[in-house]
């Protein structure tokens, strides 16, 4: 099993694991002097905090837990998952209902990807979600511009070598093909940064679309593009069951939004 989070953590992390901002957004609270810990301001972000007993203020309102809230969102392409832009570009956060709290990314879909994109205010739960050592499949379709054959098929299975990290599929499969382009299968149980844009590059092909359509047992289904709903606790339990299962890593959630998927 994961290990708990211990009592004593530090001041930016205590903020984010109570649901109320990301790390970063922490770090720049308490940098500001918008944070007190027992009525005095703090401002350095690595102050060890009680959880279960020391009383933490934001602008002299107190902080409490958040009921834990998990969502998955079909994310348009075009859109940022950040919570914001220094160039106004659009982000995910413009899609989320105001009621909700704070939400954090669990994982990322790049500016032109689509596709299934989960949101919780767990750091705990989204960190053993995209620890790489539970080898969570990840479903993607994927369009190119080529019509594929099984030779190249074969070469996204044995996986290549860019940038000194070594890229490789867990399946490939062909969805379709029309006169130009071809629609793929790909699933993944590695998480690195652009992995399936890199892989078709390296053939000196590219990607089209790439739409994320699983994350383990949890499927898109007919979500429409732009909305999120909860997750039910069954999907929730069942991604438990995964991440769980496999291995012993520690969660230690990162200070901003983890590394970007395909």
């Amino acid at each position: 099993m994961f290990r708990q989070t211990p009592r004593h953590i530090g001041l930016a992390r205590a903020l984010s694991k109570l649901g109320y901002c990301s790390r970063s957004q922490a770090y720049a609270l308490i940098r500001a002097g918008q944070v007190s810990l027992e009525g005095r301001i703090k401002r350095d972000p690595e102050q060890p905090v009680d959880l279960g007993h020391d009383h933490i203020q934001v602008r002299g309102h107190p902080i409490i837990e958040q009921k834990k809230v998990y969502v998955m969102m079909n994310k348009p392409r075009g859109m940022l998952t950040t919570v914001s832009d220094e160039q106004g570009r659009d982000t995910i956060y413009s899609l989320l209902n105001p009621s909700l709290p704070w939400l954090a990314p669990v994982g990322r879909l790049d500016k032109a990807s689509e596709g299934l994109l989960l949101l919780s205010n767990d750091s705990e739960w989204g960190a053993r979600i995209t620890d790489p050592k539970t080898h969570l499949e990840k479903t993607y379709h994927v369009q190119i511009n080529h019509v594929a054959d099984t030779s190249l098929l074969q070469a996204l299975r044995s996986g290549v070598r860019d940038r000194g990290d070594f890229l490789h599929t867990r399946r490939v499969s062909l969805l379709r093909s029309g006169e130009r382009n071809s629609w793929l299968e790909i699933v993944l149980d590695q998480g690195k940064n652009r992995q399936i844009r890199r892989m078709i590059a390296y053939f000196e092909l590219q990607v089209l679309r790439l739409v994320r359509v699983s994350i383990g047992p949890l499927h898109l289904g007919d979500l429409a593009k732009g909305t999120t709903r909860s997750l039910t606790t069954i999907e929730k339990s069942a991604l438990d069951v995964l991440t769980t299962a496999r291995g012993t890593p520690v969660a230690h959630p990162q200070r901003g939004c983890s590394q970007i998927d395909p």
